[in-house]
């Protein structure tokens, strides 16, 4: 098979074009990043995402951040509040908000909204954590605010339980377990106050207007995920690095399935998270095995979810050799082409997996490609950044 004929240009037609190839219209379209801050990759999304919005109908956009900052970034693309800098200081986590692509996105977002009756949305669909984990104060605070009647206890209580928000975040629990208070007595108080918060706001959920009911429910998760997740940051177990990275894709795969209760979204975030099987990463001599976002999420929603994996060509310095999937698709006539991943599968047969000296990029795996959708590749990616 020509190589060419599993491919077409990466553009609107060819978006629209691979849409209808699908057996069921997506409410969740998930474009992975094989390197976070590539910025041609952002430019490419920020080009897919207009043609969705303009011609197939999404209103959403949810990206790898932390969730409850995200409501800033929607605040702002919703209402007009705060300026663009101070949304982008505030409103994302993992360094995002420096990204050029980003803010590009985020001003065209507000610009769009300003001029059509139905808004476009945008979430931070990760938890407040990544490696380690932010205090749960925000979200418990936010539960009890929400509260018409009498609290599970007093908030003067509530404050002293939580204590300074440095406890919680403190980066040494990361390689040292006995720094966590994750299984404190506080902490166990705690999340049984988190459950009796969510519970009494299920119970008065007839009252709630549908802005309060969404951050109800945004907080409830993100308390009850939090507590949890900072429970297994004490572990002392071999087990301790699976569950946290199992974790933190539960928390997003339930904020996905909210994000997708909002009508049609295009989602971005590493391949790892959106990808439909298992993800796998090295960590020292030891092989992390968990159930990604993305598998999780199409659990519930079957055929509405579809996932787009991104791929390279020359990253950088770094090309790839001729017989891995990236060297094959490098010889496509397009800098930028989206590929039908599970017809590309029966092309290359025999494609190795690359191995990058560059260890953010997480290349194709030629075993998984049946998996895949689609993919986004690009030809070269030159402009390689990082947080900070």
């Amino acid at each position: 098979m020509d190589i060419r004929e599993t491919a077409r240009p990466l553009d609107g037609a060819g978006v629209s074009a691979f849409l209808r190839s699908l057996p069921a219209r997506p409410l969740l379209l998930g474009l992975g990043e094989a390197r976070h801050f590539v910025e041609e990759l952002g430019e490419a999304r920020n080009e897919i995402f207009r043609h969705l919005v303009e011609h197939e109908g999404y209103r959403s956009f949810a990206i790898e951040s932390d969730c409850l900052m995200g409501l800033v970034v929607d605040d702002h693309v919703r209402t007009g509040a705060g300026t663009l800098d101070d949304v982008m200081e505030r409103g994302f986590s993992h360094g995002f908000g420096a990204s050029p692509a980003n803010r590009e996105l985020v001003r065209w977002m507000r610009a769009y909204n300003e001029e059509h009756d139905e808004k476009l949305r945008f979430f931070g669909f990760d938890g407040p954590l990544e490696y380690w984990a932010a205090s749960p104060r925000q979200a418990l605070t936010g539960l009890y605010d929400l509260l018409d009647g009498p609290p599970p206890c007093t908030r003067e209580t509530l404050d002293a339980l939580l204590g300074p928000d440095g406890r919680w975040s403190d980066e040494a629990t990361v390689m040292d377990p006995s720094r966590s208070i994750g299984r404190s007595a506080d902490a166990r108080r705690l999340r049984l106050i988190a459950d009796d918060l969510v519970a009494l706001l299920e119970t008065q959920a007839p009252r709630l207007s549908p802005q309060d009911g969404e951050r109800a429910a945004l907080y409830g998760r993100t308390a009850v995920g939090l507590l949890r997740y900072h429970h297994w940051m004490a572990d002392t177990s071999p087990e301790r690095w699976t569950r946290l990275s199992a974790l933190r894709d539960a928390m997003m795969a339930a904020n996905l399935r909210a994000v997708a209760g909002h009508g049609p979204a295009l989602v971005f975030a590493a391949n790892l998270h959106l990808q439909r099987d298992k993800s796998l990463m090295p960590l020292g001599d030891r092989l992390l095995e968990w159930w990604s976002a993305g598998a999780l999420a199409a659990t519930h929603l079957g055929d509405r979810y579809a996932f787009l994996a991104s791929a390279f060509g020359t990253a950088g310095d770094d090309a790839p050799p001729p017989d891995t999937v990236e060297g094959v698709l490098s010889t496509l006539p397009w800098d930028r082409a989206l590929v039908d991943a599970r017809r590309l599968a029966g092309a290359v047969p025999e494609a190795a997996p690359r191995v990058s000296p560059d260890f953010a990029y997480f290349p194709l795996d030629p075993a998984r490609l049946g998996m895949i959708d689609g993919i986004v590749f690009l030809k070269r990616a030159v402009r390689l950044g990082g947080p900070g």
